[in-house]
């Protein structure tokens, strides 16, 4: 199932360690089937605060977004951008195709206290 690499990164400063990173993330993703879905579009606050930017990166599993995530060829680049830009970054599995929120609401219905 698919699986994705999110991050709310803040502003930063242009500098040559965050270009560096950014040659070559792309070239540490691709042997674990990621690519970028989204990087560097502006996005478009309708609820909550949202300062920064935001990144999404998808993965054929999650198994494989955590490959990525503790590979030796990202663990070697990952501190060109986190000396620079602050953020928080989660891995997270989509939902199957067939998904439909209804059959949650049936759990959260279930898990209500009688009447």
């Amino acid at each position: 199932m698919t699986a994705y690499a999110i991050a709310r990164l803040q502003e930063a400063a242009p500098h040559a360690e965050i270009a560096a990173y950014m040659e070559r993330v792309t070239g540490t993703m691709a042997p674990y089937g990621g690519r970028f879905l989204v990087h560097g579009a502006r996005h478009e606050v309708k609820e909550g605060d949202w300062p920064g930017h935001v990144v999404v990166i998808g993965f054929p599993s999650l198994a494989r977004a955590r490959e990525w995530w503790d590979s030796a060829a990202y663990r070697e680049i990952a501190p060109l951008r986190s000396r620079h830009i602050e953020g928080d970054v989660i891995l997270v599995p989509g939902v199957a195709e067939d998904y439909d929120p209804a059959f949650t609401a049936r759990a959260v219905r279930d898990a209500l206290p009688a009447r």
